[in-house]
């Protein structure tokens, strides 16, 4: 890889970055549960695209694919399903919320502006020794997926197929 490659994909790096803060803040500050939602598929797309930065297609897939695609379209499945109105949320807390939300908030910038400090000054980072571990490829994980791990990876559909029904059941009694 030559030197401007690896200059595109440092730039590329930090913008998805930005992009993702940017999109997790709107997720926890929108008071639109449907936009927040939309927020926070952005936010996954924009992780996985960090992925494919790091040289991870298999984890940027996955992110697509599971968080994305279908835990996103549960939750907005559910959202849209309960048709939740203002008088159902419960008592106002704004002001314990305001006061947690500034502290906790001052204290995540402290800590980036840590983070980005300490990136910085080793920029001319070596490569991740996670990358000298992994396997040549996604046809080994596939093959433990689909032969040793088959019985938990189909639990876990299962699992979430039980909960789409579990909510669809729960929304019904209410109409």
């Amino acid at each position: 890889m030559t030197e401007t490659d690896e200059d595109m994909e440092i730039v590329v790096f930090f913008i998805m970055a930005v992009v993702a803060t940017i999109c997790a803040i709107a997720v926890i500050s929108h008071k639109n549960p449907v936009a927040s939602a939309l927020f926070l598929i952005a936010t996954m797309v924009s992780l996985a695209i960090l992925f494919l930065t790091l040289n991870a297609p298999f984890l940027a897939v996955i992110q697509i694919i599971v968080y994305a695609g279908a835990i996103m379209v549960l939750f907005l499945f559910v959202i849209m399903l309960l048709n939740l109105r203002k008088d159902e949320f419960g008592p106002d807390r704004k002001k314990a919320q305001r006061f947690f939300a500034i502290l906790f908030g001052f204290l995540f910038l402290i800590l980036l502006a840590t983070a980005i400090d300490v990136g910085l000054s080793t920029l001319g980072y070596p490569e991740a020794p996670i990358t000298k571990l992994a396997p040549a490829g996604i046809e080994p994980l596939a093959e433990l997926l689909f032969t040793k791990y088959l019985f938990p990876f189909e639990l876990a559909s299962v699992l979430l197929l039980v909960a789409i029904v579990g909510a669809i059941v729960m929304a019904k009694r209410r109409l």
